[in-house]
């Protein structure tokens, strides 16, 4: 009965192996409402594994059936995690080859970037320590290697040239393409009004707003950069690959701006 005791070396590195993966899973959705479901779904597979061991056939063909079936229902309640790990290992792996310059040869718009220059990000940061003063909600999304095309659509197009007055107009409360997400691209202001993904993230302080948790969905997505400008404090908050990083003085906000993604 205690056969499944004596493990071969194959066995061990099996164990190890998937210990493994348990372990990059639940660090890559920890702090998320599936983290629950995550935990009760390993006890049903130990405790299958356990059934087996000890020749329990009714109890494990129950469980493996309530596994089987529970697979498809898996992708629809994880769909949010799945995309955001396909996003991240296709962002990697895309930075990883656009690095290899027989790539480049046969693919010559591999990864074209849509860089904002050194004036534009003037204007943004200007524009939000203006409107930093003025306490006013602004929440800016500044594309740099993903599509942000899926965004764009669910706004209203704008196509201007970026400008602090612009951005502070169209952030003004009273303006119509004031409530969402501004896009910024290729040195132009792409368009206004966006929905973005909310973070199913439980772990983030009280103080941080819609637009905060806004701004991180969307970065866990992609690698985009958001500032945000807090209407209630005044406050400034840049965030990049689900990290937020407050804001003291508008020459923090412009290195980081400059800085490009990995």
């Amino acid at each position: 009965m205690l056969e499944f005791l004596h493990f071969s070396w194959v066995d061990i590195l099996d164990i190890l192996m998937v210990a493994a993966i348990i372990y990059l899973v639940f660090r890559w959705i920890r702090g998320s409402t599936a983290i629950n479901i995550f935990i009760a779904i390993i006890i049903v597979i130990v405790i299958r594994v356990i059934a087996e061991a000890l020749g329990m056939k009714m109890i494990s063909s129950l469980l493996g059936t309530l596994i089987d079936m529970g697979a498809v229902a898996l992708v629809v309640i994880f769909q949010p995690e799945v995309r955001r790990f396909l996003s991240t290992v296709g962002r990697t792996a895309g930075s990883t080859l656009e690095k290899q310059t027989f790539l480049q040869r046969i693919f010559p718009g591999w990864q074209q970037h849509r860089n904002v220059d050194t004036r534009s990000l003037q204007e943004i940061s200007e524009a939000c320590r203006e409107m930093s003063a003025q306490k006013t909600g602004a929440l800016i999304l500044i594309q740099n290697k993903n599509s942000l095309e899926d965004i764009v659509a669910t706004g209203d197009i704008v196509d201007a040239e970026i400008g602090r007055r612009l951005i502070m107009n169209i952030f003004f409360k009273n303006s119509p393409l004031h409530d969402g997400a501004m896009v910024i691209g290729g040195n132009r202001i792409v368009a206004a009004r966006c929905t973005l993904p909310i973070t199913e993230r439980t772990d983030l302080p009280a103080r941080y707003g819609m637009r905060h948790k806004a701004a991180i969905g969307i970065s866990e997505q992609c690698d985009a950069d958001v500032v945000v400008v807090s209407e209630e404090t005044g406050g400034i908050s840049f965030v990049r690959g689900g990290q937020i990083t407050p804001i003291d003085t508008i020459n923090t906000l412009n290195l980081l701006l400059g800085e490009k993604t990995p």
